[in-house]
């Protein structure tokens, strides 16, 4: 009877610590895209600095991961750091336009959501334009975003 107590008691927990891991809401889910989006395209722009990466950075989970089949693209946070700082050093991130992304459709599930999003640009007269519009499967854990998977 104690083994099963036992057994009984070790299951609660780990049912409990799982059910504490979704702890970002459908809201907060949203709410690390959008921010995800916002900083990224801080990178993309004239003038960013290694700085703007890690700000980006800064906001994921320390276990982030980053796929993108179609450009091999399979990245930890340390690895994506470096791609992203060859991009800068290359001269790659040269919009001049003021740009946001923003998220046109999202479904949840358990600790995941899948976004359908774009990058838009402002045009002289200030109208949003959208730009093509691109899929991501982002991940969830401890409240902060640790996957990103991307189907464009």
């Amino acid at each position: 009877m104690k083994i099963l107590n036992t057994i009984l008691i070790l299951a609660f927990l780990s049912f409990s610590a799982n059910a504490q891991d979704d702890s970002c809401s459908n809201d907060c889910k949203k709410d690390l895209v959008e921010n995800y989006l916002d900083n990224i395209v801080k990178i993309f722009v004239l003038g960013s600095t290694i700085d703007d990466i890690d700000v980006f950075l800064s906001q994921l989970h320390d276990d982030i991961k980053y796929e993108h089949e179609e450009y091999g693209a399979n990245f930890t946070k340390v690895s994506w750091r470096d791609a992203f700082a060859r991009q800068l050093e290359k001269g790659f991130y040269q919009e001049r336009r003021r740009m946001d992304g923003r998220i046109l459709k999202i479904i949840y599930g358990k600790n995941h959501a899948a976004v359908e999003y774009t990058y838009g640009i402002y045009s002289e007269e200030g109208k949003w334009e959208k730009d093509h519009v691109k899929f991501a499967l982002f991940g969830f854990k401890e409240s902060k975003i640790s996957l990103v998977r991307e189907y464009w």
